[in-house]
């Protein structure tokens, strides 16, 4: 009796587990539906399908991302649409992330995102997970990169004085167009050109050993040999068009990126290509911040008595500076707001003048004479250095 009484408890146990079930399931499926339904905002802010490839939204982000950048799109909602579109990108491109995001939306990649980053609490998978939908996936790699490129943009003052658009050809490596086609899977492969392979070296005891393979594209996955679908190879060479846009006051050694545009490769998030700004030599104006210097010769004459002399800007434009006292030797003018444009948008820098005074090789004693009688005048006539 004791034995028949503990299967029938068994039993009620497990019926009750059937029942909640029954009752769960259909509330699981309409928030799976729900979630689902929210799934197609990251496609439409990137204008994909939710069938799109790695490289359709890849192309799709590259064409919006030079479209809304701030530093090139000047409207006052380009900055957020800029965000938007990274966020898209971000989640896209990354399969665990694309993959939990199509099945539990914005709130399950956020609460997947917060476990994993030490929020602690239990997450969207496993909330499923205990129902049989599936557990977390945590990703054991970071996100491979291919190396980002520099290159030098040289460019004189006064374009970084008036500001510039410059446009530029750029040869790089893409994907083949049905690189996916030649994808295979094969568990041994940990990441782009990594292999793992698990060896037993005792009964009871196995080890893992890495090796070098570069068939391997990415985690799981494999290149297949000889693909038709790629018979040039994993890669082929693209010609993209560049817009440049040289911010005024732009300093030497600033950089300006365009993301995502080095050479791809298959399994990995193609690096960027960064323009290092180099500041070509003014034959009359150097700079220093958002000062401009200039050293300029003038007479003797024009140190005692004054002078007033017209100045040539970078763009062009010109402007007078006077000065009605004695200049000294290697005395320093400062000219308020003749420097270079502030990044910041708020005015200029100031313009600083070093005078170089240009003495007579030689004077006559008549000169001479003249010269100590003027100075008879200033100094009086018992000076005994006249």
């Amino acid at each position: 009796m004791a034995r028949k009484t503990r299967t029938n408890d068994g039993s009620a146990f497990v019926w009750r587990r059937v029942l909640r079930l029954q009752v769960l399931f259909p509330i699981l499926c309409i928030l799976l539906l729900v979630v689902t339904i929210f799934a197609d905002d990251y496609y439409k802010v990137l204008g994909v399908s939710r069938k799109a490839t790695v490289k359709e939204i890849k192309k799709a982000y590259r064409q919006l991302s030079l479209q809304y950048h701030p530093d090139k799109n000047k409207d006052p909602g380009a900055a957020d649409k800029f965000a938007e579109i990274s966020r898209a990108y971000e989640v896209l491109s990354d399969d665990d992330m694309r993959e939990t995001y199509d099945r539990y939306g914005e709130d399950g990649l956020k609460q997947k995102e917060q476990m994993q980053g030490g929020g602690g609490g239990a997450g969207f998978d496993d909330f499923f997970s205990h129902f049989g939908f599936g557990g977390p996936r945590q990703r054991q790699d970071s996100e491979q990169r291919t190396p980002s490129v520099e290159m030098p943009l040289r460019l004189s003052l006064k374009q970084l004085y008036l500001g510039d658009v410059i446009e530029v050809e750029y040869v790089r490596e893409t994907l083949c167009v049905n690189w996916e086609e030649c994808m295979k899977k094969q568990e041994d492969c940990q990441g782009p050109g990594i292999r793992v392979r698990v060896q037993q070296i005792a009964p009871g005891f196995v080890q893992q050993v890495q090796q070098r393979d570069d068939r391997c594209v990415a985690r799981g996955k494999m290149w297949k040999p000889n693909c038709s679908a790629c018979p040039k190879g994993k890669t082929q060479t693209e010609k993209i068009d560049l817009t440049i846009d040289v911010t005024k006051g732009m300093r030497d050694g600033e950089h300006i990126t365009f993301e995502g545009v080095a050479d791809e490769k298959p399994g990995m998030v193609a690096g960027d290509l960064r323009f290092v700004i180099w500041e070509m030599a003014h034959p009359v104006y150097h700079r220093e911040g958002d000062n401009l210097y200039k050293t300029m010769e003038i007479p003797l004459l024009d140190a005692l008595v004054g002078f007033q002399i017209t100045l040539t800007h970078l763009d062009g434009h010109e402007f007078t500076v006077t000065k009605t006292d004695v200049t000294d030797c290697d005395e320093v003018l400062r000219v308020p707001g003749k420097g270079m444009p502030r990044r910041s948008g708020r005015g200029y820098g100031d313009l600083y003048i070093t005078f170089e005074v240009d003495f007579p090789d030689h004077l006559t004693e008549s000169q001479k004479t003249s010269v100590r009688n003027v100075f008879k005048d200033i100094y009086g006539s018992g000076n005994s250095e006249l």
